[in-house]
Order: structure tokens, then sequence, then C-alpha cells
């Protein structure tokens, strides 16, 4: 079991203010590759507590429309596995607190191969790893590489997971467990909190280390719902789309865009801030 590390520092942070922690999600590569450095820091300065960046990938299954169309244009720049480590170095360069964790898919991974795929990612400062595609019965030896570089192997689980599922992730999940509050894909509507939180009680019977919550939080009235009760929330779409509202409205301006962006986080942050008070 992984102990004191950047993911580990930041929930015990969290915990000690009485608060879920804010886990936003961007494309690495949207709106273009040079700015994601600077668009991670300008989350931190929001009040991210801890960055999830998506690994482009041609194939995005559990991804809904709008981070489906980010990818897209992450893969026309040449965006993939390598350059979104590199991303992280330079984020390191400043950052070297801020969690960051890579979600993606296996076959980015299997073809850099993953023996270097763990060696690149540690030199680069990921923390977590969430692959999709690999679940927690079929990760085999990557979970142990990943525990053993001190990076988190990351899982989700779903409102459909069994109890056999649930407990197999418990055995190998690392940092934290992300729960998908809703059946399908991400940026979906229709989200009932009451079933989150009563599907997060059971959980809790055997996942022992922090649950976030993502899928469907896209204003602070209900990440403050969500944050009343889980370890973190977790939002990816409504990020995206209010990127891309800016840089229509800015005319391509990625430095409004990213402001604009900050801006909005800053109001989720507000949220959670006072969610359990």
């Amino acid at each position: 079991m992984q102990s004191n590390s950047r993911i580990d520092r930041a929930f015990a942070r969290t915990r000690e203010a009485g608060r879920a922690a804010l886990i936003p999600y961007i494309p690495a590569g949207d709106p273009d590759a040079a700015s994601i450095p600077a668009l991670m820091h300008a989350l931190v300065d929001a009040g991210a507590d801890v960055i999830e960046l998506g690994v482009p990938f041609s194939d995005p299954t559990a991804d809904g429309p709008v981070i489906q169309l980010a990818a897209e244009r992450a893969i026309a720049q040449g965006v993939g596995l390598r350059r979104t480590l590199e991303m992280v170095a330079e984020f390191r360069q400043r950052d070297q607190e801020t969690p960051v964790v890579l979600m993606g898919y296996a076959n980015p991974i299997e073809r850099m191969g993953e023996a270097e795929f763990v060696r690149q990612a540690k030199a680069a400062g990921v923390d977590g790893v969430l692959t999709v595609d690999y679940p927690a019965e079929e990760i085999g030896e990557l979970a142990q590489s990943l525990e053993t570089a001190g990076i988190a192997p990351i899982f989700l689980l779903a409102p459909t997971s069994t109890e056999e599922r649930i407990r197999s992730v418990a055995r190998v999940a690392r940092g934290y467990v992300y729960y998908v509050s809703l059946r399908g894909v991400t940026g979906a509507g229709g989200l009932d909190v009451a079933e989150v939180e009563s599907r997060l009680s059971q959980i809790r019977r055997d996942v022992q280390i922090p649950i976030g919550v993502g899928f469907g939080i896209r204003d602070a009235a209900t990440a403050s719902r969500i944050g009343s009760f889980a370890d973190a929330v977790v939002i990816g779409t409504k990020i995206i789309e209010v990127m891309q509202q800016a840089l229509r409205d800015h005319a391509g301006d990625t430095q409004a865009a990213i402001q604009a962006v900050a801006d909005w986080l800053r109001g989720i942050r507000r949220a959670l801030d006072t969610a359990r008070h």
C-alpha cells in the first residue's frame, strides 16, 4: 500500500478542511497542446486538488460526444501518450505537489509497452493511472508495476458493478476509486443524487480508500450535493463546454478561454467549501 503519495496528501488536506476534493478532467491537447500546462496551473489556482488528464484515443468507448470531439481535436494536432507525458513533465517544473492522474485506454499503453510506460510516467511525475478498459480482474502485473513505481492504479465503479467487482477493485485500487454516477457515457443527464449516496454507502463496506464521483455533474448546486457525502467531485464535460464557448466568445483567444474555465471552476470550489457546513 502506498503511503504519503501526492494523492494521499491531497485527500488528507481535504479531509482536514472538511470538504470533498475537486478533480477537474481535461483532455491533453485541447484546445491546443502548448496551452495544457498553463491550463493545468490555472485549474490549481482555481481550487483543483487533483487533475485528471485525458490521453487522446481514437475509440473512447466510455466518453460522450463532447469529450470524443475534444480527443479528435487533440489527435489532429498529433497528441498521443508521449506528448501527454511531456505535458505532465512541463507542469511539474512549477508544481511539485498537485497530483496528476492519466485517464485513458489500454491501447496506447500497450503500444508503448507496459514497462516503458511505467518508467516514463514515473519520470514525468504522474501520480495515478485510470485505464477505462483494464478492469481490476484483468490488469495483472501492470497494477503491481505501477504501485512499485509509486503510481496509483485507479479504477472505475458503476451503478451496475457487482459485489464481486467491487471487492476486486478494493483489493488492487490505490489513491481513490472513481464512481461513475450514471449508466451511460460522460456528459449525460439525469443524475439521481440520492441513489448515488446510497450506492456509495454500499461500496464503502469494501472500499477503504476515497471515492470520487463523476459523470453528470454540471453545476455548483449538483457539485455541492455530491460533495456533501463523496470524497471527491470529478467534472469533465462541462469544463470542455465552458472552454469551447469562451473560445467562440473571444475569437479563439486561448488565454481568455483558460481564464473563463478557471473562473467557472472557482464557483464549483466555493460550493464544495460550504457543502458540509
